[in-house]
């Protein structure tokens, strides 16, 4: 995580540099895949169950836009999604939610064709607080990590070259790569996210 807040202030001292900076604001709604446990090796008895096989959430926050034809769009974004679950124990099924909320830094490369712009790009993501553990088991709440990274890419349209509207797909680098990876002395852990959509509008000044 240190190393890509080096990478961010490199960035943001090299912004001069170019011809074409723009500062944005955004907001949006997102759509994910609920999280599901399996609890099976841990705690008896014991049955949690998604309401819903999807919820809606919402993020927002500010990006830069740097460049021209070809961009680079670094994001800090604040993110939440909340859950329902029906907890079965041996007293009986309560009713609870469960909510994420985190930082969001997508670091995306662009191209615009147009009016049209295809990006993507890493996005590292840290939780902020803890959320509610549905059972009292330590095992639990050791399933969530304080910072991990995935990916995100998507597609959009600027309008008036103020608007910017955009469509992405959120993934997990986890499922292919392991909880973690090295590159050179450095490890750094991947997420096991929801698989996400998320639509957003965006004013650039």
């Amino acid at each position: 995580m240190k190393k890509l807040f080096v990478f961010l202030f490199a960035l943001l001292i090299a912004v001069p540099a170019f011809s074409q900076v723009n500062f944005g604001l955004k907001v949006g709604a997102s759509t994910a895949s609920v999280p599901t446990y399996d609890i099976s090796t841990g705690t008896s008895n014991i049955d949690i169950e998604a309401l819903k096989d999807a919820a809606w959430g919402f993020q927002a926050g500010a990006f830069l836009r740097i460049g021209g034809s070809f961009f680079v769009q670094p994001e800090f974004l604040f993110a939440s999604n909340t859950y329902d679950y029906n907890v079965t124990t041996v007293t009986g099924t309560e009713a609870l939610k469960q909510r994420f909320d985190r930082l969001e830094i997508p670091v995306l490369l662009g191209v615009k064709l147009g009016p049209v712009h295809i990006n993507a790009g890493p996005s590292a993501t840290i939780q902020i607080g803890s959320p509610k553990a549905l059972i009292e088991d330590p095992d639990f709440e050791d399933m969530y990590r304080s910072a991990t990274f995935g990916y995100t890419a998507g597609l959009g349209v600027d309008l008036f070259k103020k608007l910017v509207i955009d469509l992405r797909y959120n993934g997990s680098l986890s499922e292919k790569y392991g909880a973690s990876v090295e590159i050179g002395d450095q490890t750094f852990n991947l997420d096991s996210r929801q698989p996400s959509f998320t639509l957003s509008i965006g004013i650039m000044f």
